[in-house]
């Protein structure tokens, strides 16, 4: 059996988990929840901690209504919208890309 030599790599994916428990809504807050973030950032390096923002924001609301999860779409370069969405199942976030 031959050692991999030097040239070859390993690709590693890392997943980022959650896990949401069903919070009653004892108190509505002021005004409407947001259900839709859109953001644009300007460099690469803004991407993941103002995405992992967004979804933790959306996490709250989604754990009052236990109805959906989040589904996370990139629209171009620097352009997402995270957003609830019912065709993801109630404690999980999505990634698509659009078209």
């Amino acid at each position: 059996m031959m050692e991999p030599s030097w040239h070859e790599t390993q690709k590693v994916q890392y997943m980022t988990t959650a896990t949401l428990e069903r919070v009653p809504a004892a108190q509505t807050p002021e005004g409407p929840a947001p259900r839709s973030i859109s953001l644009e950032f300007s460099s690469a390096s803004e991407v993941h901690a103002g995405l992992e923002e967004a979804v933790a924001e959306l996490i709250e609301v989604a754990a009052q209504e236990a109805a959906c999860g989040i589904l996370v779409t990139r629209l171009h370069p620097g352009s997402y919208t995270v957003a609830l969405d019912e065709s993801v199942p109630f404690g999980e976030t999505y990634e698509s890309i659009a078209a």
